[in-house]
């Protein structure tokens, strides 16, 4: 799988075992931050997902369902709990004490 650029030194893995994933996001600097957004810093919900596929190391096909719960900010450790059925994928994202966002989607 290509590396996807946007994504270059955004995490830090920590965890990645095939369905306990964890990663620590960089400082406010990365690019991604300052343009999203400059003053209040957030990770994009996109940007979640690209994360999700690389460390899973597939590639989408369709999302079946997206849904962001809770802001994402700079140095937070994400924890994926991943189920993967054939070409199905289902993704609880959580910071330290909260679900941030759930994630379905379909690989190709």
């Amino acid at each position: 799988m290509k590396d996807n650029t946007i994504l270059t030194n955004l995490y830090t893995p920590i965890t990645l075992e095939p369905h306990q994933l964890s990663v620590t996001l960089s400082d406010a600097h990365h690019p991604i931050f300052q343009a999203h957004f400059p003053n209040n810093p957030l990770l994009p919900g996109f940007v979640l997902l690209d994360m999700s596929a690389q460390l899973l190391h597939v590639k989408i096909k369709r999302i079946q369902k997206a849904k962001f719960l809770k802001p994402i900010l700079p140095k937070t450790t994400l924890f994926f709990d991943v189920t993967c059925n054939e070409k199905k994928v289902k993704i609880t994202v959580k910071n330290s004490n909260e679900k941030v966002a759930e994630l379905i989607y379909e690989t190709e």
